[in-house]
């Protein structure tokens, strides 16, 4: 039994072992993300895009201004493409109203989820906190920063040390117009305000700070995704991390 245990755990570390060689992970669709560890979370370096919930059923989409408006009446999860331009969507990712967040099909690849509002916040004092934890996940220009390919100028802050990438990918609002790509980016918790909104994390380009922000649940924004595990130990700094329950401890 103890051999059995044994090859379970080398077989575990094996497979951790490719997800720190290649940093990524893949959603239901085949969307393949860039991760990165950020303190004691993992978090995907890219906005999401997946079309499909987790149990393979289909997140509706193509609702006219007016059907995006009336969506918070039956609660109904759907995304939206920024513009009705397919090319954004490769670069931003889609635009999620939070009734799609909140399905327990779950949006994000096996073994994620849309981080709550406290996760966000420990993301934050990690980074030194809210007035300066923006500038470091904000995209930058390696090299060259605060420039930017993706911000409007003057991306104040910017950095991106931590190696989140937060871009720009603006909002598809309750009323159903797409505003602000380039200006700001919003992104979802999981955490709800009330019966009506809920909160979510909001990066400026003339802000170095994150803000926390509480907006209706109609409105579609960006969603990035945390990994599942909570507490973890980190192995040469890198992206190899096991639950702590498997964890090797010292006598």
């Amino acid at each position: 039994m103890l051999l059995l245990l044994l090859l379970l755990l080398i077989l575990l570390l094996f497979i951790l072992l490719l997800s720190s060689i290649f940093g990524t992970v893949t959603d239901i669709d085949g969307n393949i993300y860039e991760t990165v560890q950020i303190g004691d979370q993992l978090w995907m370096k890219e906005n999401l895009k997946v079309t499909h919930y987790n149990d393979g059923s289909e997140i509706p989409t193509g609702y006219s201004i007016s059907e995006w408006a009336d969506l918070g009446e039956t609660e109904t999860g759907a995304y939206a493409v920024y513009g009705d331009n397919e090319s954004n969507a490769d670069t931003y990712g889609y635009l999620y109203n939070w009734y799609a967040v909140d399905l327990e099909t779950g949006v994000c690849p096996e073994g994620w989820h849309v981080p709550t509002d406290g996760e966000y916040t420990e993301l934050s004092d990690y980074l030194g906190g809210e007035s300066v934890a923006g500038g470091k996940l904000k995209e930058c220009t390696e090299g060259s920063c605060p420039e930017s390919e993706y911000w409007y100028s003057p991306n104040t802050g910017a950095t991106n040390e931590s190696g989140f990438t937060g871009l720009p990918g603006g909002a598809h609002y309750y009323y159903g117009n797409c505003r602000h790509m380039g200006y700001n980016g919003s992104f979802w918790s999981s955490t709800e305000y009330g019966s009506n909104d809920a909160w979510h994390r909001g990066l400026d380009h003339d802000y170095s700070e994150i803000s926390r922000r509480d907006y209706g649940k109609d409105s579609g924004f960006s969603v990035r995704c945390v990994r599942d595990d909570t507490e973890i130990v980190t192995i040469l700094n890198q992206n190899l991390i096991i639950p702590q329950s498997f964890a090797l401890h010292q006598n």
